[in-house]
């Protein structure tokens, strides 16, 4: 049942509605950070649905940029939604209005400390003539402004500092705006998220300075992804556990490919089911040993949860939207003999160098590969995990094997690891003949009879079988998944470095 609260910001008035007398569901209507009642008394979540219901009961809001505790007030009132005109979202409204009017001032702001800092006019100048700046420069840029925030407020600044300098950053350079978030800054910094380049660069600084930190963990819980369970929308019926496995049964003892793609229809519940039992999450590919023998079969249970339009996106987007700006963008990075071959390869060109011998994979790998080299490994938390290389995370993605020798010997020799990867089998990386993806020590043979294909049913396997990104390709991952595939965009967590790239993309720039 809606709610019908009063609002009272600065000098303003005016009605929203709420869902439900949820505390978390109001301030995040409001964005609010506290409420009071008018004796200065702080309102917690448990007292909030019993105090709504109190005549007359007057609430005390404070929000980041209303922080000093005047008179502004929500008041509950009686009176029926028929009376007055309500609308929602009325404080998200006078948020941004605030929050434009500090634009010009944040912009003015940033602008002066790059004028004024060693290597900050650098900056100025690069966007000047390119529209943009490379990650190179944006990094000397955090660092410039994370000192100069650190000079002024100390070891911790203030969040809404952070927040300042994020809003004159892409105010100032509006091609880093990104036009996907809730600011267009998060990127840079994310106060909900405690993210962002320039959180990232005062974290480096406090650690240097080997002071006791208070931390709080601000990370929220990802809901998107390969791992969320997800509506299954063609099944009208809902067989029980007996005529599944008689549908297995049946699809196990035949070789008829048309009768084993049906039955995998049919019994895309029950596998579901397992997918998403922790007690039985690893026994999906003995219950379905069909997975292991017959092509299509990923694809058909990806098409199934995600409809038709879905799973086409990256064959046809990657070619005309993507490779080219992943290509303009890896030019940028400084050179290694890695970078260069795969540049080569992406581009089609053969090697004056000999040096740099043969090329490294066809055009489309080569042009993913690129894209991890953008979105490269990060080490995770706070754990002394070693970050591992470019070069080292592309064997994570794909592995070559000479298509001569036994697909065993591959077997026996690596390790066993629960993140897929593909297995390329061809006389040459530039010629392969057939695609496999590997996990758990399984091979499951590709349909796919490109890279690009190839790389487009690894990445649908992680969904079909619930299976998490590999660490090290999370942040490439996320990025095809939000930015290509447009799946759980909203409710994804997503690296600074995912946003900015997607943002360098939309901008064409």
């Amino acid at each position: 049942m809606k709610m019908i609260v009063k609002v009272q910001y600065r000098n303003q008035k005016k009605y929203i509605k709420i869902p439900e007398a949820c505390f978390d569901i109001f301030i995040t209507e409001g964005n609010i950070l506290s409420v009071e009642d008018e004796t200065g008394t702080e309102v917690d979540d448990y007292a909030f649905p019993d105090l709504l219901t109190t005549s007359g009961i007057c609430f005390v809001i404070k929000d980041e940029l209303n922080d000093s505790g005047g008179t502004d007030t929500i008041s509950v009132t009686s009176k029926s939604s028929s009376e007055i005109d309500f609308y929602s979202g009325t404080l998200k409204r006078f948020r941004k209005e605030e929050e434009a009017l500090q634009g010009p001032q944040a912009k003015d702001l940033i602008k002066q400390v790059l004028l004024t800092k060693p290597g900050g006019s650098d900056v100025l100048k690069e966007y000047e003539e390119k529209g943009t700046i490379s990650p190179a420069t944006r990094k000397m840029m955090v660092n410039i402004l994370v000192a100069d925030m650190v000079q002024s407020e100390g070891r911790i600044p203030q969040r809404l500092t952070k927040e300042k300098y994020a809003l004159g950053i892409v105010t100032l350079f509006p091609s880093l705006q990104d036009p996907h978030g809730k600011t267009g800054y998060e990127h840079f910094y994310d106060g909900q998220k405690g993210g962002g380049f320039l959180a990232w660069r005062l974290k480096s600084v406090q650690r240097a300075t080997r002071l006791p930190v208070r931390s709080k963990d601000s990370r929220i819980e990802e809901n998107g992804g390969p791992m969320l369970r997800r509506e299954i929308g063609h099944c009208d019926d809902h067989p029980d556990e007996q005529r599944f496995q008689e549908l297995i049964s049946v699809m196990n003892h035949t070789n008829n490919r048309e009768v084993i793609m049906k039955k995998m229809r049919d019994t895309l519940e029950y596998r579901q089911r397992l997918v998403h039992d922790p007690e039985r999450s690893s026994t999906v590919l003995s219950v379905f040993p069909r997975l292991l023998d017959t092509k299509g079969l990923i694809l058909q249970d990806f098409s199934l949860l995600f409809g038709s339009e879905t799973p086409s996106k990256l064959l046809e987007k990657w070619p005309t939207s993507f490779k080219a700006k992943v290509i303009q963008q890896a030019e940028m990075l400084t050179s290694t003999p890695l970078l260069k071959r795969l540049l080569l390869s992406a581009k089609n060109q053969r090697a004056d160098e000999p040096s740099l011998e043969s090329p490294e994979w066809d055009s489309d790998m080569a042009s993913i590969l690129l894209l991890l080299h953008l979105l490269s490994p990060q080490p995770a938390g706070r754990k002394k995990t070693q970050k591992i290389s470019v070069a080292q995370a592309i064997d994570h993605l794909v592995v070559f094997h000479k298509s001569c020798r036994s697909l065993d010997e591959h077997l026996q020799s690596h390790m066993d690891t629960s993140q897929p990867y593909l297995l390329a089998s061809g006389t040459s990386k530039e010629a392969v003949g057939n695609f496999f993806i590997l996990i758990d020590k399984k091979l499951i043979p590709c349909e796919a009879t490109t890279s690009l294909a190839a790389i487009d049913e690894l990445f649908k396997l992680h969904f079909v079988l619930g299976t998490s990104y590999d660490p090290a390709l999370k942040s490439m991952y996320t990025f095809l998944q939000t930015t290509v595939y447009n799946i759980d965009v909203d409710t994804t967590s997503e690296s600074p470095k995912v946003k900015e790239l997607r943002t360098k993309f939309v901008c064409n720039v």
